[in-house]
């Protein structure tokens, strides 16, 4: 499928028939989250795949969208904190690809480098870098003929208490992936004239 259809024909998916999908499905899934980009190549994007029957009950009860537990798998998707501590040498595999040669760019101003982030503007800031590898799990799904949908409204404690999670990951979203079992129309969506604030 193309690219530009596999957008336009991304639903979210709330009713899922109960089969299962493969391990090489899965795999080519995660391998989408894999390659898609993060700010300074952080890559601080990690999962929990539960693809158990009891898995996903408990998954279930931490969240008020109990159809998830009809998907195939629920990925659980997690940010690793400690990935801004490792900025510094993502910079540096980057300098050593020779990915900023020849690209104009001012580092001179220290503050914009490495700007000073309190600890809940870092848990945002690399939580927004995972949505980017959830997206690519997303439209993989479709061109695979599957469905999801994602979930931001979950107990984060008790999801890291049953996962048994280190402080240091921090659950961003459920996103159940598996075969639809409803073929949703597709949803209003605004003009591009309202999108675009202005052209300068």
């Amino acid at each position: 499928m193309e690219l530009s259809d596999i957008i336009a024909h991304r639903r979210s998916i709330r009713k899922f028939r109960q089969e299962d999908i493969s391990a090489d499905t899965v795999r080519l899934l995660l391998d989408a989250a894999r390659l898609a980009p993060s700010g300074s190549n952080l890559q601080p994007a990690r999962f929990i795949v539960a693809q158990s029957p009891a898995a996903k009950e408990a998954l279930g009860r931490y969240t008020p969208y109990k159809f998830i537990v009809k998907a195939a798998v629920i990925f659980v998707c997690c940010a690793d904190l400690t990935a801004v501590t490792t900025r510094e040498r993502r910079i540096g595999e980057l300098l050593n690809e020779g990915v900023f040669e020849g690209i104009d760019m001012d580092m001179s101003d220290p503050s914009a480098v490495s700007p000073i982030m309190d600890a809940e503007a870092v848990k945002a800031y690399l939580a927004m870098n995972v949505a980017i590898a959830i997206e690519h799990i997303v439209l993989k799904a479709v061109d695979l003929g599957l469905g999801s949908c994602w979930l931001g409204r979950f107990d984060r404690d008790k999801v890291k208490e049953f996962l048994a999670l280190d402080e240091s990951i921090y659950p961003v979203v459920l996103l159940p992936v598996g075969h639809p079992d409803q073929s949703p129309k597709a949803r209003p969506r605004f003009a591009l004239d309202k999108l675009v604030l202005k052209t300068i």
